[in-house]
């Protein structure tokens, strides 16, 4: 519309007075519009000023990168939900769920990694949240045992929430185990470009340390592979002390906890860099909450700048290359959460 506009100014030879005067007056109304315009920075979410973005007439398409650094917050909670162990009788059912519900919406995390729960309660987590889930079944003996006190609940296991839509899912059985419960991790990749995982390991017991110790190396491995092309951030109940993370990776633990102190751990690398950890005290499941915060460095794919309307000046999504996964395993749930 401008261009048109000023090329509507040149002046003819022989007008008069009035005419240029009226000329020059709309050609700085007409400046003053482009100024206002772009003056104030770009659409929602970009980090470059249009008003400093290269101009689209010259020969060739203009590139701008848009690096921008934002926080990420994951929030690791062990709910206590399947109705057989012994801290069940503080979750106070359905209290315990609402109490997830109200903390996720206070806390506004980015992603949930969520222990000992049961999926149509997690379900529920997520309907009420609004975020987008995915679900693992923990087996016994083989098979997958339902939530009790009440029934009804579906099964039992560990799930993902997150803000951001879930590409990509895969989930495993470790290869050590220890009892009849059979411990498995999980991993989902966003499209925020961050890769999202969590487990909870065999306890350290007379007879499960060999099993912990096994299943905490092989998580390391499986994190360790992941972030060679992604970024990615763990938070789990790791049921020791030590961290279960890659060698590169940052630790943050709930080593401060008045319950169960030092067993949950949240670990990432990538472009998640300088964590800070909050616990926040419960009083409806064995564990305490942990918060653990991390700036995250996105470097997004450079946008051509075309002519207006064009699809090259859209919105770019995070630079970050999808790892091919395994096709999900059918415990996995992948219904009953926002698509």
């Amino acid at each position: 519309m401008h261009g048109r506009n000023i090329a509507s100014f040149i002046v003819r030879p022989g007008a008069g007075r009035a005419a240029r005067s009226r000329i020059l007056l709309r050609a700085a109304v007409g400046c003053a519009l482009v100024l206002v315009t772009t003056g104030r920075g770009g659409p929602s979410g970009s980090s470059v000023s249009m008003a400093h973005e290269p101009s689209a007439s010259r020969s060739g398409p203009a590139v701008v990168p848009t690096p921008g650094v934002s926080t990420y917050t994951l929030m690791q909670m062990n709910v206590c939900l399947s109705g057989f162990a012994g801290c069940y009788r503080k979750v106070a059912y359905p209290t315990g769920v609402d109490d997830a519900i109200a903390r996720i919406r206070e806390a506004s995390p980015d992603a949930v990694t969520l222990n000992e729960g049961c999926r149509g309660d997690v379900a529920r987590i997520a309907r009420r949240t609004g975020y987008h889930l995915r679900f693992s079944t923990v087996t016994a003996s083989g098979a997958p045992f339902g939530c009790v006190r009440p029934g009804g609940r579906g099964p039992y296991g560990d799930a993902v929430l997150t803000k951001a839509a879930i590409e990509r899912t895969d989930s495993h059985d470790f290869a050590a185990q220890d009892g009849t419960e059979w411990r498995r991790w999980l991993c989902v990749g966003t499209r925020a470009g961050v890769d999202v995982c969590t487990a909870h390991l065999a306890v350290r017991s007379a007879s499960g340390a060999a099993a912990n110790d096994a299943q905490c190396a092989e998580l390391a491995a499986v994190l360790e592979r992941r972030a060679v092309t992604r970024t990615v951030i763990f938070g789990g109940d790791v049921n020791r002390s030590g961290a279960c993370a890659p060698e590169r990776a940052w630790t943050r633990t709930d080593g401060s906890a008045a319950q169960a102190p030092g067993l949950q751990c949240v670990s990432g690398n990538g472009a998640l860099m300088s964590p800070s950890a909050e616990v926040v005290p419960t009083i409806h499941t064995d564990h305490d909450v942990l918060l653990v915060r991390a700036h995250l460095t996105v470097t997004r794919r450079p946008r051509t700048l075309v002519a207006s309307g064009s699809e090259g000046n859209q919105r770019a999504r995070p630079s970050v290359r999808n790892v091919p996964f395994p096709r999900k395993p059918p415990d996995l749930l992948m219904a009953g959460s926002p698509q």
